[in-house]
């Protein structure tokens, strides 16, 4: 499934909730960080730190058969979550296809909106480094090429 096609499915889902009520969207949040596959605890190290995150955000990204996939975990249940949306959109995914994809999906379900300025810059901070990873297997690739 490409990004664009989950993120639009994300934001389907988001939509099921009364927009008033973002006590309902933050507990979905928390549920989806729930759902996140636990990364490995080698991994869960100072280097794997997202800077920038009020809360401890690991991330690792491994590249397997032309495809990146991210592994996540935080200290903070909300921020596990957004992580989560985010892993969601962007795992499995040709490093190209995550270097030209959008981010609007993240506004549309009014997430940036409803964050503590700290959190909205932490999840800016995500974003940013899972294109890192991206950046760095696109020119291993092809430099392989």
């Amino acid at each position: 499934m490409s990004i664009s096609a989950i993120q639009e499915e994300i934001v389907a889902e988001f939509e099921l909730f009364d927009p008033e009520n973002w006590d309902e969207r933050y507990q979905y949040v928390i549920d989806l960080g729930k759902s996140l596959p636990l990364i490995d605890a080698k991994y869960k190290t100072d280097e794997n730190i997202i800077k920038g995150c009020q809360s401890k955000v690991w991330l690792h990204a491994d590249y397997e058969g032309g495809k990146v996939v991210y592994s996540a975990d935080s200290d903070a249940i909300l921020t596990k979550g957004l992580i989560a949306i985010l892993i969601r959109s962007f795992s499995h995914q040709a490093p190209k296809d995550i270097l030209e994809a959008k981010t609007d999906f993240i506004d549309r379900i009014g997430l940036k909106e409803h964050l503590s300025p700290t959190r909205a810059n932490g999840l800016v901070s995500m974003v940013k480094q899972i294109k890192m990873y991206a950046l760095a297997f696109s020119s291993k690739s092809e430099q392989q090429a």
